[in-house]
């Protein structure tokens, strides 16, 4: 559900639509390993709440039948069920679900200077950094390629790199970033992913092969790779490449000044009814908001303090923040709390990013679901696919079953 090289990516919900009313089901499945693939472009807006997975759904199925099993179904599935084990495991995403591979002390903590300027030599990877710096956004296969290279042939912990991807990325979501780092890595699948020269030359352009590099070898030759902690060496200083790579874009935990954020005020809301605009909830406003309430974006330093944000996405997430609301606040969660505490009401949408600071401010509304909920913890998604999908046999069908949960 990604793009590998994405142009300006407008913060609207006539963007997002467009998106939806652009995916053609049958060529996506068809082709969505490819980098020029038919990929759907919509990955940031659903990231950024600008549209659920069920108006998504919905969309595409008004153009196209859809049976429950399609492709672009099973994908949406696969965004829902990362949020089903973050829901249940919390913050233990962010480690080692089991063990992979290799101890986790087999694997280096830091990210090595070569992989974050894209210069390790190795085409596929390089290329990959150049796509992800100048565009916020990579093809999911080139995401795969990345943490494959990065865990098993560098040795280098999936969490080093699934915090510095999740940084760069316009669409990056803690649940879908972390746990595809662990299903790469092994630590949250049963085997761990691997990839060579061969899988680039077959679904990336001619720039991205890799022959003659680490990765051109077999896969019998990868599998002994991974489970042994050797570690390929970076690429040499000097090297022919190290003029053209990239820099890497700054991340920040403060919004620039240009977006215009202000600190909580209680002088603002006292006695007000509020509507709290969070950054994963950035669609169309509930409808039947009592008159004058009052619309507030937050944004919650404590977070990103946690998790710095490219300048690229705090523009996408503050211009459309500034569309919703009348008042855009940043500040930490002591300052908010005491801005929050004159109003007369504090409503909002419930949302795992913000989960330890959201309940205690408002009454939350429990976020949009596409899927039944599964309360048996799954680790896996077969098993929950297996729960969400049974006895459906359309998209329509899903849509009706989720239409009646809402209600």
């Amino acid at each position: 559900m990604h793009d590998a090289h994405a142009p300006s990516i407008a913060p609207t919900l006539a963007a997002a639509h467009a998106r939806i009313a652009a995916v053609r089901p049958a060529a996506y499945a068809r082709t969505r390993n490819a980098l020029d693939g038919a990929v759907s472009g919509l990955s940031p807006y659903i990231t950024h709440g600008f549209v659920t997975l069920a108006e998504v759904l919905a969309g595409v199925a008004a153009r196209h039948p859809l049976g429950v099993q399609h492709k672009f179904v099973f994908e949406l599935g696969w965004r829902a069920y990362f949020r089903h084990v973050w829901k249940h495991h919390g913050e233990g995403i962010l480690r080692s679900l089991h063990e992979g591979p290799l101890p986790d002390d087999a694997y280096a903590r830091e990210l090595p200077d070569d992989i974050r300027r894209g210069d390790t030599g190795v085409p596929a990877i390089d290329e990959a950094v150049r796509a992800l710096y100048a565009t916020g956004t990579l093809h999911n296969h080139a995401r795969m390629w990345l943490a494959s290279y990065v865990v098993h042939v560098r040795k280098v912990h999936w969490r080093a790199g699934a915090d510095w991807l999740y940084g760069h990325l316009l669409d990056g979501d803690l649940a879908s970033n972390h746990l595809s780092w662990q299903w790469v890595a092994g630590t949250g699948s049963r085997k761990p992913y691997l990839f060579n020269a061969g899988n680039v030359a077959r679904y990336a352009p001619a720039p991205w092969h890799s022959p003659g590099s680490a990765i051109d070898v077999s896969y019998e030759a990868l599998d002994r790779m991974a489970r042994q902690p050797v570690r390929q060496p970076p690429r040499e200083q000097g090297a022919p490449h190290a003029s053209l790579a990239p820099v890497e874009p700054h991340l920040r935990s403060e919004p620039p000044d240009a977006l215009g954020l202000r600190p909580p005020d209680a002088a603002t809301v006292a006695g007000r009814d509020v509507w709290l605009v969070h950054a994963w909830r950035l669609g169309a406003l509930p409808a039947g908001l009592p008159a004058g309430t009052l619309v507030i974006g937050l944004l919650v330093a404590d977070f990103h303090r946690a998790w710095p944000w490219s300048d690229r996405r705090w523009r996408f997430v503050g211009d459309r923040m500034a569309e919703l609301a009348a008042e855009c606040w940043y500040g930490d969660a002591a300052a908010v709390g005491a801005g929050l505490q004159g109003a007369r009401s504090v409503r909002s949408i419930d949302e795992l990013h913000l989960a330890p600071w959201l309940a205690r401010w408002a009454e939350c509304e429990a976020a949009p679901a596409l899927f039944p909920p599964v309360d048996r913890q799954c680790d896996a998604f077969s098993p929950w696919w297996a729960r969400v999908s049974r006895g459906l046999d359309s998209a329509e069908a899903l849509l009706a079953v989720n239409a009646v949960a809402a209600s």
